[in-house]
């Protein structure tokens, strides 16, 4: 059996966390200063020792397309950096087996002053290919990224989009073995990323050679990927087959927030909670929890989804169920909406929520939570531009009184 391209063993990065209290006289920033040479740097009084990464371990193997999944902080773009040799690792080690182009942030590998033609030679070179290799490639870098017009434009004029378009060309055409992508594709348009995403498929499957992705687009994710490592606070959930993967990430726990009031003497929210086993299983199940200072007539509670961009696609409120909707007057409890088929694409939404009862409304939490969806068609599918925000979707209402104060 072959050996893996990327070989990852007890990786660790550790950084330190500066709480320098702030010196208000002159004998105390020279205390300070000197405590400091006695205390010889790193881990002194005043820092706090913090792990992105810890014992991490995982292969990958030739041809694979690894996505590496976790929500914000988990290390995910620690992990690239360590495998990119942009920084130096902690503990352990990582052999990497092959050339590695990598495109983590916006301008990667770009110099400011040079054109997008020179930046594209050079970029090569870093590659370790020949002049006569990347001329080859040149034409198809250009018609890949679209920016004929601007080849001979200092690349500092560049907008962000066109950085991403040639930084991307260049990384999937000049043929390294490891291709390492993080979220930087979210810059471009919808339809660039569809093409990246059929490009980094294809140099998996027709050139056998492995891809690295990071992406919080779950339907991207599970488009194009085989496996996936799961990293939560700096360390490896799970690594396995795509489905397993996704389906555990997504199942768990529950999304929520819980609010405090700015004034208790009107009626208020208290927390937010997304049931994300049940949208796991193409369910939306999202509760409410409310307050009053006095008891709500028909309490109610309204729902705005929205896209990532925060395009509203699909809303309803409990006054919207006419006669349907007539709980009791109440003074805490907890309201909830459900969808039993979710209708929408792979992606990431928001949730925004207001409370009001029978006649009018008293508080409102914009993007209340935020949440990955996988849904079960293929990647990508949306509703059609003319009817966002006008979904005809199933909703369901329940709602649950809560205890009386002081019980």
């Amino acid at each position: 059996m072959s050996q893996p391209v990327i070989s990852v063993q007890n990786l660790g990065k550790r950084y330190y966390l500066s709480h320098e209290k702030r010196s208000d006289t002159l004998r105390d920033t020279i205390a300070q200063k000197f405590r400091g040479l006695l205390g010889g740097g790193a881990g002194a009084a005043g820092q706090e020792e913090f792990w992105a990464l810890r014992d991490v371990s995982f292969n990958v193997n030739q041809g694979d397309v690894l996505g590496i999944i976790g929500r914000n902080g988990a290390g995910k773009s620690t992990l690239l950096k360590l495998l990119s040799r942009i920084t130096e690792p902690t503990t352990g080690r990582a052999v990497i087996r092959g050339r590695v182009a990598s495109l983590l942030e916006v301008g990667t590998g770009f110099h400011p002053e040079l054109s997008g033609r020179e930046n594209i030679f050079l970029n090569g070179a870093i590659l370790g290919m020949s002049r006569l290799e990347i001329q080859r490639k040149f034409d198809e870098i250009v018609a890949f990224a679209e920016v004929e017009r601007f080849l001979d434009t200092q690349v500092k004029h560049y907008s962000s989009g066109m950085y991403v378009r040639l930084a991307f060309a260049v990384a999937a055409h000049l043929e390294p073995e490891i291709l390492i992508v993080d979220e930087v594709l979210a810059v471009g348009d919808a339809q660039f990323q569809k093409k990246c995403l059929g490009k980094m498929s294809q140099v998996a499957r027709d050139s056998g050679r492995t891809v690295l992705f990071v992406s919080h687009n779950t339907g991207a994710l599970q488009a194009i990927c085989r496996s996936a490592l799961w990293l939560q606070s700096g360390l490896v959930v799970r690594h396995g087959p795509i489905g397993e993967c996704l389906t555990a990430y997504l199942a768990s726990g529950n999304e929520s927030a819980v609010f405090t009031p700015a004034n208790t003497a009107k009626p208020h929210i208290t927390s937010v909670a997304l049931d994300r086993a049940a949208l796991a299983g193409g369910r939306f199940r999202l509760s409410v929890g409310f307050k009053s200072p006095f008891p709500l007539s028909c309490p109610v509670i309204g729902i705005t989804l929205q896209s990532r961009h925060g395009q509203p696609l699909a809303g309803s409120n409990g006054r919207m169920m006419g006669d349907r909707w007539t709980p009791p007057a109440m003074s805490e409890g907890v309201i909830t909406a459900e969808i039993a088929s979710l209708p929408l694409h792979s992606d990431t939404y928001r949730a925004s929520v207001y409370l009001g009862d029978a006649v009018q409304d008293y508080d409102q939490k914009l993007d209340a939570v935020e949440f990955d969806y996988i849904s079960p068609h293929f990647y990508p599918q949306s509703p059609p531009l003319h009817v966002i925000g006008q979904l005809d979707l199933p909703w369901s209402w329940s709602v649950e009184p809560g205890q009386p104060p002081g019980k």
